[in-house]
């Protein structure tokens, strides 16, 4: 047995094409109608009658919210991430802090709350990236923390008018991203994974293995710790599922963002032939984003599915309590 799937609007919603992004999806039980509250195994079993409804919807709006569902604990979401049927991606070459929770679930971005975490496409810096996204709040921020969301084609197409040559320099020259690693992890960077934690391994000789099967360059620093280079890297790829170009890189996030005491920022993201890139331009990028984003404040229970090839996401710095977690699909 399978329960119906209501769609809804929210006020924060927009519409692109008149269509609603995100798309929101709420138990019927958490809607007008008088009907019991529904259990989790009725809801991973109507993800899996409605998985082709789903992945439509996913594919129209770019994103998804499930909001008003029976899942109460991180064993409970990997059950929902399980549903759906897709394939687990391995965390390997991201940058964030986190720590493996059950299962296909990890902690989302563990950087202090006060910080902001940019928009990027999830491990746009490398070549092995997830297409699908799942988030789900376990406790629900005390205020702020919201993960915002944009459409990267939108992005795209803003920028293009307004900076065109500088997106064809995009086009034609990829990026470069350079990031200094410590040998563990440090929880008081948003870029804080050390090469043990990016690599999976405390064989540095595994870890070369593995960055060199990334297109990726890693230099060893006397500390212990290892210098990575990425690129050059496109910048802007073609979604063939959509017919369209996207943003798909993660240029603001490195130049405002990937900064420690290891990481100076401008230095951390170049256009492919090495050249600097224009500080004005980067934080105009950063505007449109501001503006074209979408920000649901986060209820306990929700899960957002994001198709990573269509949207960039970013986080806000919040009042904790706060737990998010995350898992990523191929």
């Amino acid at each position: 047995m399978a329960e119906s799937l209501v769609e809804t609007r929210i006020p924060q919603q927009k519409l692109y094409e008149s269509k609603p992004f995100p798309a929101v999806v709420i138990s019927p039980s958490s809607s007008a109608i008088p009907i019991p509250a529904p259990s989790l195994p009725l809801f991973t079993q109507t993800i899996k009658t409605q998985k082709p409804y789903l992945d439509s919807l996913l594919h129209e709006s770019g994103a998804v919210l499930f909001r008003g569902f029976p899942v109460n604990s991180a064993d409970e979401f990997n059950d929902v991430v399980e549903a759906f049927g897709f394939d687990e991606l391995p965390y390997v070459g991201g940058a964030a802090p986190r720590t493996s929770v059950v299962g296909r679930v990890f902690t989302a971005n563990e950087s202090p709350p006060d910080q902001k975490i940019p928009f990027h496409h999830e491990m746009a810096q490398v070549p092995e990236f997830p297409s699908k996204l799942f988030f789900y709040c376990e406790i629900e921020p005390k205020s702020g923390g919201e993960t915002p969301i944009v459409l990267s084609h939108v992005v795209y197409e803003r920028m293009k008018e307004k900076h065109p040559d500088f997106v064809q320099r995009l086009e034609e020259h990829g990026l470069v991203y350079v990031r200094v690693l410590g040998e563990d992890d440090d929880p008081s960077s948003p870029i804080g994974r050390g090469w043990k934690s990016t690599f999976l391994t405390h064989d540095k000789n595994v870890a070369e293995e593995r960055a060199a099967k990334l297109g990726m360059k890693l230099e060893w620093t006397e500390d212990g710790g290892a210098k990575t280079i990425m690129g050059p890297i496109p910048a802007i790829k073609y979604d063939e599922s959509r017919n369209r170009k996207v943003w798909f890189n993660s240029m603001v996030a490195a130049y405002t963002g990937w900064e420690d005491k290891r990481n100076d920022p401008r230095k951390a993201v170049t256009f492919g032939d090495g050249e600097a890139l224009p500080a004005d331009i980067v934080h105009d990028c950063l505007r449109i984003l501001e503006e074209e984003c979408v920000a649901v404040p986060w209820q306990r229970g929700d899960v957002l599915l994001i198709d990573n090839w269509a949207v960039l996401h970013s986080r806000r710095p919040f009042e904790p309590p706060r737990r998010v977690l995350a898992s990523l699909c191929k």
